[in-house]
């Protein structure tokens, strides 16, 4: 089974950055196409980012365009998010998962998340 262990969230103030990684294992990333979730607090868990195989190709929420930024290093099996510009509505916590394009989820086993706090 895969395993997925998300790290690099924290407490910011509103315009800051945070960069979150994702390592997994136990699968060969590269097979799959890759995405961040995150889960704010009485809502449910949605797709905000996501990322080909190859990299090729990207696609973000409407939210979070122009601010956030996924990659991925398929030598490392590891997804990263660059977040700028962070603001109060991006608190929650962050997951990743691998996908069916655009963004149905695959692994069962979710990570622990990371938690994203942005205070304005």
């Amino acid at each position: 089974q895969a395993q997925v262990v998300e790290s690099g969230g924290g407490l910011v103030q509103a315009g800051e950055s945070l960069r979150l990684s994702c390592v997994v294992s136990g699968r060969t990333v590269s097979r799959y196409n890759m995405g961040w979730f995150r889960q704010a607090p009485g809502k449910e868990r949605a797709i905000v980012a996501a990322i080909t195989g190859s990299g090729d190709r990207t696609d973000y929420a409407d939210s979070v365009k122009g601010r956030f930024t996924i990659s991925r290093d398929n030598a490392k099996n590891a997804v990263y998010l660059q977040m700028n510009n962070l603001k109060p509505e991006d608190t929650a916590v962050y997951y990743c998962n691998a996908i069916l394009w655009p963004d149905t989820p695959i692994f069962n086993n979710w990570g622990q998340g990371t938690q994203v706090t942005v205070s304005s």
